[in-house]
């Protein structure tokens, strides 16, 4: 019996064995493969750098170069234009400008050519056009006191119509420096203070087109919605005009504000229309350059820079 037992047990014996052997084999390899992998995980901080060195610095590259690649916003230049050439005298009002071409289509200037002499220019502007609009409530914005002028004078406001888009300070500050200029009325003696109350004795207004039409009484059809007038002691600028000037004044339109200011402040001082003096010499501030030049180059100023008066021809 114990023979059998051994002969049954022996084959036995040697299956477990094996098994052991397999599972011992099975156990090392599995604890080679952990110790590899975490041997591989430490060195990957170390190795990857130097296995790819040329990927790693492309992309801090790309990333120190996105901020400048970024556009950066611009600023807008704060926007100017030009005035009217001609006005009222008396009770009723005289178109300043009559629409014999079509509207200027260019924007107003950068307002440093207040101080120049006769216009060069087209009277186009830049390719950006502001908004106009047609029409507004009919009140007014008084500027506040703005210009550094004489303590004596003729006091003037300026007054802008709610809603017309320019600021009434910007627009003071047009004008006094128009006033003050060299070339302007003060030559022949006059000095201008701004004020803000109802002691002013001559106001500038800037209106839209539909209310300009209502203070200056515009009746004729081709003249709706396009003149300025002065009206007693009230200068009406329609916001389009100062906006975009006009097609006639071969200058940027901050000149033809100037011109607007000139030509209807001397209608107030008691001047009256000039013409021509002569193929390539200045226009006469008091001339309807609206009409055209007749030879003459465009010029906004009463006076020139040597203190002559630019004059010509009165029209009957």
């Amino acid at each position: 019996m114990s023979e059998q037992r051994r002969a049954v047990s022996g084959p036995r014996r040697l299956i477990a064995l094996r098994r052991r052997r397999r599972r011992r084999t099975r156990i090392g390899a599995i604890g080679a493969t952990v110790c590899l992998a975490a041997l591989g995980t430490a060195a990957v901080p170390f190795l990857l750098p130097r296995l790819l060195p040329d990927s790693a610095s492309h992309s801090r590259s790309s990333e120190a170069a996105r901020p400048s690649a970024e556009p950066t916003p611009g600023g807008g230049a704060g926007s100017t234009s030009r005035p009217p050439d001609d006005s009222t005298v008396g009770a009723a009002p005289e178109p300043s400008e009559s629409p014999k071409s079509p509207p200027a289509t260019g924007t107003s200037g950068s307002g440093k050519g207040a101080g120049k002499g006769a216009g060069k220019g087209t009277g186009t502007g830049s390719s950006s056009q502001p908004t106009i609009p047609a029409a507004g409530p009919g009140t007014f914005d008084t500027a506040p006191v703005t210009v550094t002028g004489p303590a004596s004078g003729t006091p003037f406001r300026v007054q802008v119509e709610q809603g017309a888009g320019v600021d009434p300070t910007d627009a003071a500050r047009q004008i006094g420096v128009i006033l003050n200029d060299r070339r302007g009325w003060g030559r022949s003696g006059a000095r201008f203070r701004q004020v803000t109350g109802p002691e002013a004795e001559l106001t500038f207004r800037v209106a839209t087109a539909a209310t300009t039409d209502k203070l200056c009484d515009v009746r004729q059809a081709d003249h709706i919605g396009e003149v300025n007038c002065r009206t007693g002691s009230d200068v009406v600028i329609n916001l389009k005009r100062w906006q975009l000037g006009s097609p006639q004044f071969d200058g940027p339109p901050v000149e033809y504000r100037a011109l607007i200011v000139n030509h209807e402040v001397g209608h107030w001082l008691g001047h009256g229309h000039e013409t021509c003096p002569g193929p390539g010499r200045p226009a006469p501030a008091m001339m309807q350059q609206i009409d055209g030049l007749k030879g003459c180059v465009s010029n906004p100023w009463p006076y020139d820079t040597q203190g002559r008066y630019l004059s010509g021809p009165a029209v009957p």
